[in-house]
């Protein structure tokens, strides 16, 4: 198991989730970053206060641009390995020794799944559901790996993948949600060891606004770095 784990929350305006999240971070866990992606609010203020290093992007950059600085800050602590997760309170916490251990054994990369057995997905709202899916279909067909929930943002991943100067992470173009989707492309295609293992997801019971993504312009953030790869158009 990774000897020296960062956990990165990207923040925007979550409120109070982040801390209580901060303060239910297992032992496993050496360090937790929370960036803050320009929020509002005073959930910055209320996760350092319950212990987390915060990172401050100053604006609303976008959850890429979040996550790199993230992991920008484990690597320069010395990390080896690093747990993203989000930071609304969808994610456990107490699951993240599951992914550590999905780490043993020589992987490189871990994605959390809510579908496969073991998991569990509560309140998914149906027509994200059938997104996910089909989503997940299509990347499972251009990549080959048996994939069954690529949208998930409860992963981890040793930090060494990114000294392979194939993984471009800097790159501009993967500020939004592009840079998830990015590295679970590059970690599979490079031929790293790749494995699933499962976790739950529970998204707030009848609300309209259970996430950020928005409807068409932040699905195609989500999907174009699949097909800008595959047909060769970036790299």
């Amino acid at each position: 198991m990774p000897s020296r784990v960062a956990a990165v929350l990207p923040l925007f305006n979550e409120g109070i989730a982040a801390a209580e999240l901060v303060r239910r971070m297992p032992a496993s866990v050496f360090e937790t970053y929370v960036v803050d992606d320009g929020s509002t609010d005073d959930g910055p203020a209320l996760a350092e206060l319950a212990g987390a290093t915060v990172i401050h992007l100053g604006r609303n950059r976008g959850v890429g641009a979040a996550i790199r600085a993230g992991l920008d800050a484990a690597r320069a602590a010395g990390c080896d390995a690093v747990i993203v997760m989000a930071a609304s309170g969808k994610d456990r916490p107490e699951e993240i020794p599951n992914l550590l251990a999905g780490l043993d054994g020589g992987n490189d990369y871990i994605q959390g799944s809510r579908f496969m057995p073991g998991g569990e997905s509560v309140n998914l709202p149906l027509i994200r559901g059938v997104l996910i899916r089909g989503f997940t279909l299509m990347v499972r067909i251009l990549t080959g790996f048996a994939g069954t929930d690529v949208t998930n943002g409860f992963r981890a991943y040793r930090l060494s993948l990114l000294d392979d100067p194939r993984f471009r992470v800097e790159q501009a173009w993967l500020d939004r949600y592009e840079l998830e989707y990015y590295i679970h492309w590059k970690a599979i295609t490079l031929g790293y060891r790749v494995r699933e293992v499962p976790v739950s997801k529970t998204y707030p019971a009848r609300t309209r606004k259970y996430s950020k993504i928005r409807p068409v312009v932040d699905w195609w953030h989500i999907v174009r770095p699949a097909l800008l790869l595959a047909l060769h158009l970036r790299t």
